[in-house]
Formats: structure tokens, sequence, C-alpha cells
């Protein structure tokens, strides 16, 4: 089997579905460790993780730290707050840890659409 060069993954729910947080946030990090590259997107509910704080709050027995994990993909990966998800809530760019862009459908679109890309939505 051919190994996938790009992998984006969107990550659209919250806090309220911890297992699927934990789980986005682990398959992103392996594949960053093993070398993928690798574009996080945080969409929806998940977009309160984008700001200062919210990752360390969030707390999963048996599973990383999600500040660890946000950070490690902050350092290697590309990792984006959806444009309209941030509007809704009231978040405005600079809010967001540093390191993490702000972008909406037609950059997801433009990442999505290589042939040798991988997307992943929890």
């Amino acid at each position: 089997m051919a190994r996938t060069a790009n992998m984006v993954i969107k990550l659209a729910t919250g806090v309220e579905d911890a297992e699927r947080v934990a789980q986005a946030f682990s398959v992103a990090s392996t594949a960053l460790a093993a070398g993928v590259n690798v574009s996080f997107w945080l969409a929806g509910e998940a977009s309160w993780l984008a700001l200062p704080g919210k990752a360390e709050q969030f707390v999963l027995p048996h599973s990383a730290p999600l500040h660890e994990l946000l950070g490690s993909l902050i350092d290697g990966a590309k990792v984006t707050l959806c444009t309209q998800c941030a509007v809704r809530r009231n978040i405005k760019d600079g809010d967001q840890i540093a390191g993490i862009r702000i972008a909406g459908s037609a950059t997801f679109v433009e990442e999505i659409t290589n042939e040798s890309t991988q997307a992943l939505v929890y």
C-alpha cells in the first residue's frame, strides 16, 4: 500500500465528545511522528481548543495530555481554526494560541484536493 504524503484532519466536535477529540489529536500526532505532512483543523465546538488554556482543561483517562499534543502539532504541522466557526464564537484573529492560523473553506478544499492527501473528519 502506498504511503499517504499528506493528511488533513478536521475535528468538528468539542469536549462533549472527549473520546473523539482524543482520537483526532492522537491520529494527527502519530501521523506527524511517522513523517506525514499533517494539517489539523479545529472546527465547530473544537474551535474553543484554539484558545489559550482550553486544551489544558481537557482530561480523559488513559489519554495523552491534549495540550502537549496540540503543542507538538503547532510545532510540526499546520494547525488551522475555521474562519466561520471562529466568527460564530466571537473568536477574533489574535485570540488564538500563537501558531494557529485562521482560514476558511477555500483553504480546506485546496488542501484536501491533492491526489496524495488523505482527509479524515472527527
